[in-house]
């Protein structure tokens, strides 16, 4: 989608945003029910505001990569192949090094099975109550 839109001479900001839209909601779609296997209720919260937050990441991160490159390339003219696949080349190496950038968020965030900030909070609610019970009056 990125090399399409950039061969019909559109900026790169918006060949940034049609790829990412090309490939987020499928995306979402095998990361959550096959890599991660999971199944039935969206934790909103942390599965789609954190899927969100680290799209919107990685979306701002590829576009300025890809702007400064074409940025770099206009000594090359824009009929040449060369440009298309220096200015596509560059959105997709941001776009790999990214890829375990979110595998690790997705992991150990996203896609977890049980929320450690959840837990956390309910630590801090439990600890009072139970050492309640144990004080001598």
């Amino acid at each position: 989608m990125f090399a399409l839109l950039y061969v019909m001479n559109t900026s790169t900001t918006v060949c940034s945003v049609g790829g990412f839209i090309a490939g987020a909601i499928p995306n979402w779609i095998l990361n959550r029910r096959w890599a991660w296997r999971r199944r039935g209720r969206v934790v909103f919260s942390r599965e789609i505001v954190g899927y969100v937050a680290i799209s919107m990441l990685v979306l701002v991160t590829t576009s300025a990569a890809t702007g400064w490159t074409n940025s770099q390339v206009q000594s090359i003219p824009p009929h040449h192949g060369v440009r298309v696949l220096l200015v596509t080349g560059s959105y997709v190496l941001v776009t790999v090094v990214l890829f375990f950038v979110k595998f690790l968020l997705y992991e150990h965030w996203v896609f977890q099975d049980r929320s450690r900030v959840r837990a956390a909070f309910r630590s801090l609610r439990q600890v009072p109550r139970t050492a309640r019970a144990n004080r001598i009056p």
